[in-house]
């Protein structure tokens, strides 16, 4: 049974959220009794929330919107922010927003946000994730874009291993083309790693966090211009020597060491911490990519070895370049990833039926919750605040709390002096009588 207090707070948030309705509610609680975590399993098995949603208004957060969006799910941490997984509340259209956190919103941070939602609405590559939408609610800035599923090539690679070279250079060619195309409309990624291509089930992949790039003809105004951005087993020798004056081939750098550990399962330089890591990019080669990987043909190793050339002007021309060259590897075209896919930082779970696959019929396995609790999951976190302060809750119980102690020490330090008084009038009144 749950805590009376807590199944107060999960009933009031639900109510305040407008996704659970009275009778909901009750009949919630007529099937399944008065149990936090069997109520949430029943609203979430007749669709009403999501597992994340459930979570958040059990904490007592009833605010589950960002401006149209309702946020259904928590995705990860991008670049930038807060990931989530939303719908649009009006067109019924799944999406991810990503949202600039109050606490880090400098003058810098807020205008390397705008920068990205300018770069991101003039992009069209089916290879680059869309940017739909920007907006803010209260003090909140979001980016909304497409919502891809499937994982990322970080994860994909951690669960199912090494990935065969068809399938290494099917899904590397189509980031190349989408860097190609970045390219052409004067954008450098500037942040190219397994972590940033994001794969469908069908074997499609999509380059993210294109819009954190900075204007390769214009980085005197990029507030992070001469500032190494990126992530250190990944970064170009540029990169760590003069960042000030990268280009579009230390992309290809970054995404020769993405091929690299793709079909090795290992990144160029293992171990050692970030200064270690970035001495070696610059003066050391790695292991024979053979080494991991004794089928790799040798058209192929080659091809690494031009993409991570120390020298820009020595290293491979273009990602058009680099798309050609893969093709030849491409010809059986790639496999349907199967299996459990681990959700990437741009991944939402699955939806809550898949999850929780109950009949809404079935009260009996309702009312039994299994050892799957959508309420013992670590809590995500929270939709961040706009700046409206919700109505009830534990933080009112702490207002409330913190507007009575003064009232009752003041209270108490005047009621002797009352009594003070009273006795001084009492003892004129007597005199004169």
């Amino acid at each position: 049974m749950a805590d009376p207090i807590s199944l107060a707070t999960f009933r009031d948030a639900a109510l305040r959220s407008g996704l659970v309705s009275t009778t909901l509610w009750n009949q919630a609680t007529e099937a399944v009794g008065k149990d936090a975590d069997a109520i949430a399993r029943y609203l979430i098995a007749h669709g009403q929330v999501t597992a994340y949603q459930a979570q958040q208004l059990h904490a007592g957060r009833g605010k589950l919107t960002l401006g149209p969006y309702l946020i259904t799910g928590w995705i990860g941490q991008g670049g930038m922010g807060q990931v989530f997984k939303a719908v649009h509340q009006v067109m019924g259209r799944q999406c991810a927003v990503k949202v600039l956190p109050i606490e880090k919103s400098t003058a810098e941070s807020r205008e390397s946000f705008q920068r990205e939602i300018r770069l991101q609405a003039g992009l069209d590559c089916p290879y680059l994730v869309r940017a739909f939408d920007a907006g803010h609610d209260g003090s909140v800035h979001y980016l909304v874009t497409e919502y891809v599923p499937g994982t990322d090539l970080r994860r994909l690679v951690r669960s199912q291993g090494p990935l065969s070279m068809n399938t290494a250079a099917t899904i590397i060619r189509q980031a190349a083309l989408g860097l190609q195309y970045a390219h052409e409309q004067g954008l450098i990624h500037r942040d190219v790693k397994p972590g940033n291509i994001l794969v469908t089930p069908e074997g499609h992949a999509k380059v993210s966090d294109v819009g954190l790039a900075a204007w390769s003809m214009g980085l005197a105004d990029d507030p992070r211009a001469g500032k190494i951005v990126g992530t250190a087993d990944y970064l170009s020798p540029e990169q760590i020597r003069s960042p000030l004056t990268i280009g579009p081939p230390s992309d290809l750098y970054s995404l020769g060491c993405t091929l690299y550990y793709c079909v090795t399962g290992k990144v160029p330089y293992p171990g050692g911490d970030t200064r270690d890591k970035c001495r070696r990019h610059v003066e050391e080669t790695p292991w024979h990519p053979r080494k991991f990987a004794a089928d790799l043909a040798e058209d192929f190793v080659e091809l690494i070895a031009d993409m991570m050339e120390k020298l820009p002007e020595r290293r491979i021309a273009s990602a058009a370049e680099v798309a050609d060259r893969l093709l030849a590897f491409c010809d059986g075209g790639v496999q349907p990833i199967s299996g459990s896919l681990i959700p990437s930082p741009w991944t939402a779970a699955p939806p809550p039926a898949e999850v929780l696959p109950i009949e809404p019929s079935s009260t009996s396995q309702i009312s039994h919750p299994s050892s799957l609790s959508p309420l013992s999951a670590p809590l995500p976190p929270p939709i961040p605040d706009s700046g409206d302060r919700e109505t009830t809750g534990p933080d009112d119980r702490h207002r409330r709390r913190s507007v009575a102690l003064p009232v009752a020490i003041a209270i108490a330090i005047s009621g002797p002096i009352f009594l003070l008084i009273g006795a001084v009038i009492g003892f004129l009144v007597r005199g004169k009588l």
